[in-house]
């Protein structure tokens, strides 16, 4: 290690005497800098290790020391690491490395460099602090707006997950979510919270009560569909459905069947349109899958459905009979396409069917029959 001065131990150089100028009191300290290949040429050529760390221990008088640090171990070091560079578009910017050289400085280029570091790490922190600082007014001004944005729109809600307390809530912004909290916010942000609690609470008794209200409805109208099903029952059933009806054990179901077959009686000559898709994707899995054993039910398929938007001739000519015959009922073509949900690949179809729907009493009674040719989806 080269040294400007031999010192055995890290002390003051000068003990302070009466009389004594505070002016010659001196600090040993070191300084560390990095060499090039150059500079560590140049520093064999001048009788030196050559190596590319260099550390040097310094005498530096005490007008100067605001050019050294102290670590919490007491070390005293000249200002090289880091180092503060001006940049055109960043300002000052700091290198978290010692300064390199090309050839070994002298002890005053080394103070010049701790100098100009002192400053700029001065300027460097002054800018990160106005920074910092204006990061933070621009973080409450986005509170604040948001704060008061929600507070003056009644349709807007928290997230409700977490669940918004009296205390806490998130709030989703444009510029992304928000936290508040009552016990650290301000004015207007400080209210968020209990505002977006009352309104959580709010919607919660809002949607219980809609719930319970649709309930009822739901109730209602299904003691109606029953009262309706039993008289029907009761004028056109058979005997022995009357008589299960009587017992309470004639399923709706088949009530419903039965006032189907009555409305659509004009009917009863169309053929039925069979929803075979499980059977038809068995078929095609079985030419897939050679010696495939396993059974495919309806709950195996996908089957996707939708109202054609064109009819060849027989189909218009069909719908048109049905129409005839059931002026009341609503009549289109539909198209069903079945996939295997193992495999979407293995699908089958489109397959026809016409289907007519017809209010009767509270019901809506649906039948589908079958077509006389196929279209294409």
């Amino acid at each position: 290690m080269d040294t400007v001065t031999a010192i055995s131990e890290r002390r003051l150089e000068a003990v302070p005497t009466p009389g004594t100028s505070a002016a010659t009191k001196t600090l040993t300290v070191t300084a560390t800098y990095l060499l090039s290949e150059e500079g560590r040429k140049a520093s064999l050529l001048d009788g030196g290790d050559g190596k590319a760390v260099q550390q040097l221990s310094l005498q530096v008088p005490a007008n100067r020391l605001h050019l050294v640090s102290v670590d919490v171990q007491g070390v005293a070091r000249l200002k090289l690491r880091p180092r503060y560079q001006l940049d055109g578009e960043n300002g000052v910017v700091r290198i978290d490395a010692a300064p390199t050289y090309d050839s070994p400085p002298d002890i005053e280029e080394l103070f010049r460099e701790a100098a100009r570091n002192h400053q700029l790490e001065r300027a460097y922190q002054s800018e990160r602090q106005a920074a910092k600082i204006k990061r933070r007014e621009a973080h409450q001004e986005r509170r604040f707006n948001a704060a008061r944005a929600f507070l003056a729109d009644p349709t807007r809600r928290a997230l409700v997950h977490p669940t918004p307390s009296p205390r806490r809530c998130v709030i989703e912004t444009k510029e992304g979510r928000i936290f508040f909290d009552a016990e650290t916010d301000v004015v207007p942000a400080r209210d968020v919270p209990a505002e977006a609690h009352r309104r959580f609470r709010a919607d919660l008794r809002a949607k219980r009560e809609g719930n319970l209200l649709t309930r009822a409805e739901q109730l209602a109208q299904h003691e109606e569909k029953k009262k309706f099903a039993d008289r029907w029952i009761a004028e056109h059933g058979t005997e022995e459905q009357r008589a299960r009806q009587a017992a309470g054990v004639l399923l709706i179901d088949e009530a419903i069947e039965a006032m189907t077959d009555c409305a659509f009686a004009a009917l009863s000559e169309c053929d039925r349109y069979i929803a075979d898709g499980p059977s038809r994707i068995q078929e095609a899995v079985n030419r897939v899958v050679p010696g495939n054993k396993a059974s495919i039910s309806l709950n195996d398929v996908i089957v996707t459905s939708s109202n054609a938007e064109t009819m060849t001739a027989s189909q218009w000519a069909a719908v048109s009979r049905i129409r005839s015959l059931v002026p009341d009922a609503t009549v289109v073509v539909r198209i069903h396409n079945v996939s295997w949900k193992r495999d979407p690949a293995i699908n089958v179809g489109p397959f026809i069917g016409i289907l007519v729907t017809q209010s009767y009493g509270p019901f809506t009674l649906r039948r589908e029959f079958a077509a006389n040719d196929e279209v294409s989806a």
